[in-house]
C-alpha cells in the first residue's frame, strides 16, 4: 500500500451504473457499489456499498461490506465486517469476522487463520 495515502482513502471506486465482469487485481482501498461478476484478488482492503450486487469469489485483506448483496466465498488475511442492510451467500474465512445484527448470511463462517 502506498504510505502517502490517508488510510482512508479510496484508490478506485466502481460506482452505481456501473458493471464490470472479469478479474480484480488491486492495491490500496477499493470501494464497489455497482455491479461486478468475477474474481477479485488483493493484500488491501475492498468495500462494498450499498445497492452493489456482487458474485465473485473474493480474496483480500479487509473486507467491508456495508450493504448490497454478495454471492461467493469471501476470504480475508485480517478481517470480514457485515453491516446491515448486507445479504450474503457464501463462505466466510478469516481470524477476524464482525456481524451486525440483522445482517442476511447463509454460509459457512470459519474463523482462523488463511
Amino acid at each position: 500500500m502506498d504510505p502517502t495515502l490517508p488510510a482512508t482513502e479510496i484508490t478506485a471506486l466502481l460506482g452505481h451504473g456501473t458493471r464490470f465482469e472479469g478479474k480484480l487485481l488491486f492495491e490500496g482501498r477499493v470501494r464497489i457499489d455497482g455491479v461486478f461478476r468475477g474474481e477479485i484478488r488483493s493484500d488491501d482492503v475492498l468495500i462494498i456499498g450499498e445497492g452493489a450486487d456482487i458474485e465473485a469469489e473474493i480474496e483480500v485483506g479487509t473486507v467491508i461490506i456495508k450493504g448490497g448483496s454478495v454471492t461467493g466465498n469471501v476470504r480475508a488475511k485480517t478481517a470480514i465486517e457485515l453491516y446491515v442492510p448486507a445479504k450474503v451467500t457464501g463462505d466466510l474465512h478469516s481470524p477476524e469476522i464482525f456481524m451486525d445484527k440483522g445482517v442476511q448470511f447463509s454460509g459457512n463462517c470459519t474463523m482462523a487463520p488463511l
